[in-house]
C-alpha cells in the first residue's frame, strides 16, 4: 500500500510533469526551434542536427498532445505543414531561458577547472 502512495504523488508532482512534457533529447531543442516562430518540418529537421525523420516526427506529436505544439496543415499540393507554439508552450519560455543561463553559468565552471 505504501507504494501506491509514493506512486500518487510522484503522478501529481508538478516538476515531474514538466520533466514529461518537456524531458528527453529533443523537445527542448525543438522548443528552441520554435520559440524564433513557426516552422515547417523541413527548417525543423535542418536545425536539429542528428535527429531522424521519425524521431522529429514522434516528438512533435507528443508535444502536440501535450498541448504546447499547434500543427497547421494547408490543403494545397504538395501539402504544406506548419509548427508553432501554443500559448501554452509559450509559457515555456521562461523555463527554458533560465535553463540556458544555468548552463551558461555551469560551463564556464567547466572551463575554470
Amino acid at each position: 500500500m505504501e507504494a501506491q502512495a509514493v506512486g500518487s504523488e510522484r503522478a501529481n508532482c508538478p516538476v515531474e510533469r514538466t520533466l514529461e512534457v518537456i524531458g528527453g533529447r529533443w523537445k527542448v531543442l525543438i522548443l528552441r526551434e520554435l520559440f524564433g516562430g513557426i516552422k515547417r518540418f523541413g527548417q525543423l529537421h535542418r536545425a536539429l542536427s542528428g535527429i531522424t525523420q521519425k524521431m522529429l516526427t514522434q516528438q512533435l506529436r507528443e508535444m502536440e498532445s501535450d498541448g504546447i505544439v499547434h500543427r497547421e496543415v494547408y490543403l494545397q499540393v504538395p501539402p504544406k505543414v506548419e509548427y508553432s507554439l501554443t500559448p501554452l508552450g509559450e509559457s515555456l519560455k521562461p523555463i527554458i531561458q533560465s535553463m540556458h543561463e544555468w548552463g551558461i553559468r555551469h560551463l564556464d565552471r567547466d572551463v575554470k577547472n
